[in-house]
Order: C-alpha cells, then sequence, then structure tokens
C-alpha cells in the first residue's frame, strides 16, 4: 500500500558528501516520523537520524555535526545530507516511515525502503 523508494546512494571518498533521498508514494494520509537507518555487514541496524511531521531531529552520536535531515511533507520526501564522511559510515542505508493510511482510522504502520549502498573509501 506504501512505497518508499531511495536514491542518492554510491562510492565516495573520506571526507566527501551524499545525499540521500526517499520518497514515498501509495495509499497516505499522513506520514508521522521518518527516519534513516543503516546497516553494516556483520553488524545490527542501527538509527542514524529521525525527524516527526513538525521538522524536530534525532541524531545518532557518531553523526551529529556532520548529517542532516531533513523533510518535504508536500512531497512525502527524507533527505540525508551527509557530509566529511568516513569510512565507518559505509553500510546499507535504509528510509523508514511511519504512515497513516487513508480509509484505516489513525493506526501508524511501519514501511521500510529497499536500501541504497553508501561506501566511503579511504
Amino acid at each position: 500500500q506504501v512505497q518508499l523508494v531511495e536514491s542518492g546512494g554510491g562510492l565516495v571518498q573520506a571526507g566527501g558528501s551524499l545525499r540521500l533521498s526517499c520518497a514515498a508514494s501509495g495509499n497516505i494520509f499522513k506520514i508521522n516520523a521518518m527516519g534513516w537507518y543503516r546497516q553494516a555487514p556483520g553488524k545490527q541496524r542501527e538509527l542514524v537520524a529521525a525527524i516527526t511531521s513538525g521538522g524536530r531531529t534525532n541524531y545518532a552520536d557518531s553523526v551529529k555535526g556532520r548529517f542532516t535531515i531533513s523533510r518535504d511533507n508536500a512531497k512525502n520526501t527524507v533527505y540525508l545530507q551527509m557530509n566529511s564522511l568516513k569510512p565507518e559510515d559505509t553500510a546499507v542505508y535504509y528510509c523508514n516511515a511511519a504512515v497513516v493510511l487513508f480509509g484505516l482510522g489513525l493506526n501508524e504502520y511501519d514501511y521500510w525502503g529497499q536500501g541504497t549502498q553508501v561506501t566511503v573509501s579511504s
């Protein structure tokens, strides 16, 4: 019922920048929180950054001051600007959205994107 499509991953040298985008589409009444998670090989998926519908943000300590999350509510899109990238930022990055669907009351449903690879070379 809802699809999240990510874009913007790739290979970059340490110190470089990338911008990830995630567009949501489908039977959407409202999107509450949106966020970015990442999973490196052999590690658990972890929260990178999140943003509420009102614009309140939360960041993992490891990315504070380097990454910025933002969203365009009119486009149902969330962005992650990543600056000063480090090799330890290498991971698959996943978009997440908490969605209220049309016709199903105020229940919130959790959706994930397919993931986009970010590789930072040293």
